[in-house]
């Protein structure tokens, strides 16, 4: 999907390259070759396999002596223990309050350590739409991480206000509550009825348009 995280983390896609480097080894006593590689996944060519045999390898997944696949080793026999899958629930606005979309089933994998999230935490993804919020750093396509947790002033939040979802800072003033945009182009959103805090910001998963989530 695109998404770049330091150290162990993996994709969606190289985690299954992983899964099914160690479930042929276990089945067949040796390492799949790049093209057995390719024919499982379907890539368009070995050199496409070969690619995330590299970014396994960089990331600590598995060690190569030599430049074809069976020459590899894999590093431990799980995936590290920091990866941890995130309910992706779909796509918020960061323009204009807009209804959120749902993605029901969909996950992504994070490296928790690197990203400084607790284990424990109830955390949940969304896809940013808009650059409402790009003076905070987070733009349009980027990937959100958030807490089920109370906000506190000035965290950033998914909000539901007044019957629509949007991404923006939370502030108090005078006891009342509000949102405001990093981008002076948008003006503050003043509940007329309801506030209700979703989720708090926690990390940031930059994302390449072409490969959006």
């Amino acid at each position: 999907m695109g998404v770049h995280v330091n150290t162990m983390s993996l994709t969606d896609r190289q985690k299954a390259v992983l899964e099914f480097i160690q479930s042929h080894r276990d089945g067949h006593g040796v390492i799949p070759s790049l093209r057995e590689i390719q024919a499982h996944f379907h890539f368009a060519s070995p050199n496409a396999a070969n690619k995330h045999l590299i970014a396994l390898e960089k990331k600590g997944a598995i060690q190569r002596s030599g430049g074809t696949a069976r020459s590899l080793s894999l590093v431990s026999d799980s995936l590290p223990v920091s990866v941890v899958r995130v309910p992706l629930l779909g796509m918020i606005s960061a323009g204009c309050a807009a209804d959120q979309q749902t993605e029901a089933g969909r996950c992504i994998s994070i490296d928790s350590d690197s990203l400084q999230i607790p284990k424990n935490a109830r955390t949940f993804a969304l896809q940013v739409r808009g650059d409402s919020m790009k003076d905070a750093a987070i733009l349009d396509c980027d990937v959100v991480i958030m807490e089920f947790c109370e906000p506190r002033h000035r965290d950033i939040v998914a909000a539901l206000i007044d019957g629509e979802v949007t991404l923006k800072r939370y502030l108090v003033q005078k006891g009342q509550p509000f949102l405001r945009a990093e981008n002076p182009r948008y003006p503050d959103l003043i509940p007329a009825q309801e506030l209700v805090i979703q989720g708090v910001f926690r990390a940031l998963l930059r994302v390449d348009k072409r490969s959006r989530v």
